[in-house]
């Protein structure tokens, strides 16, 4: 039986939408702990992390600018220090954003327990901005370059030291709105990387299993995190940055699937609903339905 910790982390100020902090009790409300349970799933929710929602200074230090640079990495220290204790205490760190600035402590506090951690970055955008390319400042497009070891030096070196994640240990999936910055790392790490178009093109099967080989290789440890602005909009419209074109539900079930059944996913994270713009909680139901289907054994 999977031992399955839920950290909350409510979290909006990695971005300008307010609401992406109610995030992990839309999820919870929406029946995610019931439908753990009923997967076989020992479940404990550690609550929500104390995250603060007022917007603070614009940080601005050799031309660098992100904004609420302080309230962040308050927020991703803390929640650094809780996956840390949570792979510790051998369970599986299920995190429930917030905005996917987040993932900054996730990947810290996982990096600390794995030689060669391996990250899928599910996600509609590359989240691979510094401040210097960065076009809006929001810390939310910069998770990943931080990981990398790329960006501020307050982000990057949270837990004191840098280079969390290798570049040749991240696969991107369904990015289709990426900045001409991101672009250039990409290329010179040379990551790999399934845009929209690639998944419907060779179909979901293909990428997830190329995927899992891909990963399986090098790393002793493979992080999901997952943007629910991946899904196409007309299927989960409460994220702050909607974009057309994206997976299908039903291709994204399939993918979930694929990788319970490779058992290769030691944790992850769901990040980026927006109660305040959703209907009729879709894209919370959206995001149990998803995180069940990678869960069950």
């Amino acid at each position: 039986m999977r031992k399955v910790t839920i950290i909350g982390v409510p979290m909006w100020l990695g971005q300008t939408h307010f609401g992406t902090h109610l995030g992990p009790d839309a999820i919870r409300s929406a029946g995610l702990i019931e439908q753990l349970q009923l997967s076989h799933s020992e479940v404990v929710d550690a609550g929500n992390l104390p995250i603060n929602i007022e917007i603070d200074v614009v940080c601005s230090s050799n031309s660098c600018i992100v904004r609420n640079l302080e309230g962040v990495c308050a927020g991703v220290s803390r929640l650094a220090e809780k996956v840390a204790q949570t792979v510790k205490d051998r369970r599986f760190p299920l995190i429930l954003g917030g905005d996917h600035s987040s993932s900054i402590g996730s990947l810290n506090g996982l990096s600390r327990h794995y030689r060669n951690l391996g990250v899928i970055w599910y996600d509609a955008h590359a989240d691979s901005n510094t401040p210097e390319t960065s076009p809006s400042g929001n810390a939310q497009g910069m998770p990943l370059a931080a990981s990398l070891g790329l960006g501020h030096p307050d982000l990057i070196e949270i837990g004191g030291y840098r280079h969390k994640v290798k570049a040749e240990n991240v696969v991107l999936i369904g990015i289709r709105d990426i900045d001409p910055g991101e672009k250039q790392l990409i290329q010179e790490k040379q990551i790999k990387t399934f845009t929209a178009e690639d998944v419907h093109r060779l179909g979901i099967s293909a990428v997830m299993e190329e995927t899992i080989a891909y990963l399986g290789r090098q790393c002793d440890g493979i992080h999901l995190s997952f943007d629910m602005d991946v899904i196409d909009p007309s299927e989960a419209c409460g994220v702050g940055t909607p974009v057309a074109g994206g997976i299908s539900m039903d291709s994204n079930l399939q993918a979930m699937n694929i990788l319970a059944q490779s058992k290769v996913i030691t944790s992850a994270d769901f990040v980026e609903l927006n109660p305040l713009l959703d209907k009729d909680n879709q894209t919370a139901k959206a995001a149990v339905a998803l995180i069940q289907a990678l869960l069950t054994d």
